[in-house]
């Protein structure tokens, strides 16, 4: 027993070195240390994920987080399939209307977001951040609409600056608006119904993403009074993978095409 002991010990003490020195298994920069980082950078991983995700109500059945349980599940979806890829950590607000007038989605107590203006500018910093931390290709994504314009017009200021450098950066549109036309002539074609804020396409997300996050009980037809536009019934955790499918199929193809089109391939 003793023995044994020893030897699973020393097994330990062999393993733990490799795996420090090696390639870090999370993806997720939070994760890391700056150490597993730079040697992430050093070893070809050099293209940085931005992703924005946001906090607005879904109606009775669903949590505040949507946006940010995607943002999570599909970045990391993302950077693994690209394969050169870290994500820093999700951005979790986004523009969601005027607090101060209390209408849209501040309507709705536990609402929070950002405006235009504050958007750009964290966008901004945390862009300068990642140039100055090494990467080549930054990779600006937002999985809400509120602030879709915000992240290319960013984009858009910041390639221009930082590309004497060497570093790009990039608006990842098509995750938004591709795959959202994907998904909905899918719907069209198995001719379920009920796309809108909270319905079909937002709960089948979340009961494929983060099932918990949905109150089952509570899934009622379209009631704008209660924030639902749209009529969640219909949704399920398989119409979920097929959105999330589009989704990072839809990012993968064009930041692979942003990067073969920034090394001239």
């Amino acid at each position: 027993m003793y023995r044994a002991a020893l030897l699973f010990a020393g097994v330990v003490f062999v393993a733990v070195p490799r795996a420090v020195n090696g390639q870090p298994s999370s993806l997720f920069i939070e994760d890391l240390t700056w150490v597993e980082v730079a040697a992430a950078l050093e070893a070809g991983k050099t293209t940085a994920i931005i992703y924005t995700g946001g906090a607005e109500q879904n109606g009775p059945h669903l949590a505040f987080g949507k946006h940010n349980a995607v943002a999570r599940s599909l970045s990391e979806r993302i950077a693994r399939e690209l394969g050169n890829a870290l994500v820093y950590p999700v951005l979790p607000y986004s523009p969601t209307g005027d607090p101060s007038k209390k209408e849209g989605q501040f309507a709705f107590p536990g609402t929070s977001g950002i405006t235009d203006d504050t958007y750009g500018m964290v966008l901004r910093d945390l862009v300068l951040g990642a140039a100055t931390a090494g990467f080549r290709d930054i990779i600006l994504i937002g999985d809400h609409g509120g602030g879709q314009n915000v992240l290319k017009q960013t984009a858009a200021t910041l390639d221009a600056r930082l590309k004497s450098t060497g570093a790009r950066v990039f608006y990842c549109d098509d995750l938004y608006y591709k795959s959202r036309d994907q998904f909905s002539q899918y719907l069209k074609d198995h001719k379920v119904t009920g796309e809108g804020h909270a319905g079909v396409e937002d709960t089948s997300a979340i009961l494929y993403v983060k099932p918990e996050w949905v109150r089952k009980d509570k899934i009622a037809g379209k009631d704008s009074a209660k924030g639902v536009d749209g009529d969640p019934r219909n949704g399920t955790a398989a119409l979920g993978k097929v959105q999330q499918d589009l989704k990072a199929k839809a990012a993968v193809d064009q930041v692979r095409a942003f990067v073969a089109g920034r090394n001239g391939q």
